[in-house]
Order: structure tokens, then C-alpha cells, then sequence
């Protein structure tokens, strides 16, 4: 089973701020579900503000449309936590902050609000640069905060393998 404990987030967080600093590279993030969370883990590390733009909590969908250029239409078609969405929220974020590179995560962490399209435990996520973004849905299971703490994980562990990757240049 994974460990996503504390130590575990302060140690992928620290592989990520090598990573970036190796590169030059400017991390923003972009969070609804995690509220702050994973820019929390970037700045528990002192220097952060050398390899860390900033990030946004875009809980509201206004919030999303008015500093991630996520489209209404977007929103009204396919939903807060999708994956279209989640890849507007990163691209809005890596075009509209001083950052080389982005994470948006949108999901949800329950104990209600979910549907039987969407269960609780849905999270979505999107990693982008200027020229590309991909994204991925996961269903997390366990309780709000062991939701979160996941997606933070893998928020953190996609962009550490998204900076490892031989294909990635800034």
C-alpha cells in the first residue's frame, strides 16, 4: 500500500523543488478540492519562492473563469470536476502566472456531493507547460482528508515524473 504521509508529501515535494531548480523552471498551482494543500507542501520548504510562483484555491467556478479561463461552457457541459476542465484551470494558470509549469486539481472529497457519475473519491488532474498538458482521473477512496492527502500525492508524484522525463524540456 502507498504511504502518503506527511513525510512521504515533504519528501516528493523535495525531489520536486530539485527538479525544478535543476531546470530553472516556476511551479504554479492550481487546486479546488485540496484547498491550498499541495501549495502548503511547496512552502513548507524553505527557499520555496526560488522554484514557487504561487497558487490559486479556485473552489468557486467564478474563480475558475475569472483567473483559470475556464469557459462557462466548458463548466455547463461537462462539469467542475473533469477533465476538460482541470486542463483549462492548468493552462490558465501556467499562461496567466509567471510559471514554466502547472498542476490543476479539481475533484470530489465528499463525505457527499457525489452522483453515480461522478462518486466521491473522483478527482481529476491536469499537468501542463506552454506547449502541452495532460490529465488523468482517479477514483480515491477513503475518508475527506485521506481523499485529499492523495491527491496531493499524486499531484506532487506527476510532476516529479513529468520533470523526469526525457521527453520534458523547458
Amino acid at each position: 500500500m502507498q504511504d502518503y504521509s506527511d513525510a512521504t508529501l515533504y519528501q516528493l515535494t523535495l525531489q520536486l523543488a530539485q527538479a525544478l531548480q535543476s531546470k530553472g523552471l516556476r511551479l504554479v498551482t492550481a487546486e479546488s478540492c485540496t484547498g491550498g494543500w499541495l501549495a502548503k507542501c511547496c512552502t513548507d520548504l524553505p527557499g520555496s519562492s526560488t522554484w514557487f510562483e504561487g497558487g490559486i484555491v479556485s473552489y468557486s467556478n467564478q474563480i475558475k473563469q475569472q483567473h483559470l479561463d475556464v469557459k462557462l461552457s466548458t463548466l455547463e457541459q461537462f462539469g467542475a470536476v473533469s477533465e476538460q476542465t482541470v486542463i483549462e484551470m492548468a493552462t490558465g494558470a501556467v499562461n496567466n502566472f509567471d510559471a514554466d509549469i502547472a498542476v490543476a486539481i479539481s475533484g470530489i472529497a465528499g463525505p457527499d456531493g457525489g452522483s453515480a457519475e461522478k462518486p466521491v473519491g473522483t478527482v481529476c488532474f491536469a499537468w501542463a507547460d506552454k506547449q502541452s498538458a495532460f490529465c488523468n482521473t482517479f477514483l480515491l477512496r477513503g475518508n475527506r482528508e485521506f481523499i485529499r492527502r492523495q491527491a496531493v500525492f499524486i499531484a506532487l508524484d506527476g510532476l516529479v515524473k513529468k520533470l523526469a522525463s526525457t521527453e520534458y524540456y523547458a
